[in-house]
């Protein structure tokens, strides 16, 4: 549940402590935690020191953070969903495409597997914005809560400089951060499939889950099909330049039919009844959630649906 209105004839200490005691504010911990560890990682790798004790308990404890603040949306949603009986539909492979429990799988995976610190990043990306919006709606008016309202008045919205800062922040980077990540997702495929080409530990079995993550992405997010077809495109350009042997761009011809046949293959919705995945131009619409509602409402930073944004995180105009 989220914490009731913060009520400014309370000590700040009962103010605190009705925060800290919900779920929401776990998950809250679970982001910062992660956003904190990355950067000791990052200190550890600019040192060169990736497999020192500190290295790599920042490493773990980072998708451990990661895999419990996922958990905690997925746990929200079965909820939800059991006590309005809607079930997702498409059995398994319904489920499967949460964009959710994509990334709390892919969590459990990166915490099981060996060092990849390109994986660290995308995660804390989100972590960044999800941090700075729950600091704006809940962490702010907490600390500085508004007025007393009349009898049956609804409470004042003060106007915060730090609140306003942080909202304006969000508008202006989401976006481009989002495409930032679906660069960085793509090319954490190519490094896992040298590492496979390299038949690295357990390079394989990571290239084949991860390769249903990215494609599942691919399907839902538009970012990741804008950077997709970004790279295409790039490699055109680089292989129909003249003095560019003919076997390379047969070669280059050939990924692009494999890639096409994989893409159409593995179309969701030849297994979900012809019930595609909806495309999603960010992915804080699956993971930003209204907590103070027994079930979920999902909301966007897109600023075509910032309507639905302003309902989780303010008014951010």
């Amino acid at each position: 549940m989220a914490p009731p209105p913060p009520n400014s004839s309370q000590p700040l200490q009962e103010r605190l402590l009705q925060l800290a005691k919900t779920l929401q504010f776990a998950w809250f911990v679970g982001h910062m935690t992660l956003i904190l560890t990355t950067i000791r990682y990052g200190f550890s790798w600019l040192r060169m020191n990736y497999y020192g004790g500190m290295a790599k308990f920042s490493y773990r404890t980072s998708f451990l953070a990661a895999a419990v603040t996922y958990g905690i949306v997925v746990y929200k949603t079965q909820r939800a969903r059991a006590k309005t009986g809607n079930k997702m539909p498409g059995g398994v492979v319904g489920l499967l495409s949460d964009e959710n429990i994509q990334y709390l799988l892919m969590a459990l995976v990166w915490l099981s597997s060996p060092q990849y610190p390109l994986a660290l990043l995308p995660y804390c990306v989100y972590s960044i914005f999800h941090v700075a919006t729950y600091t704006r709606a809940n962490l702010i008016p907490v600390l500085q809560p508004p007025p007393p309202a009349a009898d049956g008045a609804s409470p004042q919205r003060v106007s915060n400089p730090l609140a306003d800062r942080i909202g304006a922040f969000v508008k202006e980077y989401y976006d481009a951060s989002m495409s930032i990540v679906s660069g960085l997702e793509i090319l954490l495929w190519v490094r896992i499939l040298l590492s496979a080409i390299l038949f690295q530990r357990r390079s394989w079995i990571l290239i084949t889950l991860y390769t249903a993550f990215l494609r599942a992405r691919y399907s839902q997010s538009t970012h990741v099909q804008h950077s997709m077809s970004q790279l295409v495109a790039r490699i055109d350009s680089l292989v129909g330049a003249q003095g560019t042997p003919p076997a390379a761009r047969q070669v280059w011809d050939n990924v692009k039919n494999v890639g096409r046949q994989f893409r159409d293959a593995t179309e969701v919705s030849k297994y979900t009844q012809g019930s595609a995945p909806a495309k999603k131009t960010s992915h804080l619409t699956a993971s930003w959630v209204h907590w103070d509602q027994e079930w979920l409402l999902a909301c966007s930073s897109s600023p075509a649906e910032m309507v639905h944004f302003s309902v989780c995180t303010g008014d951010l105009r």
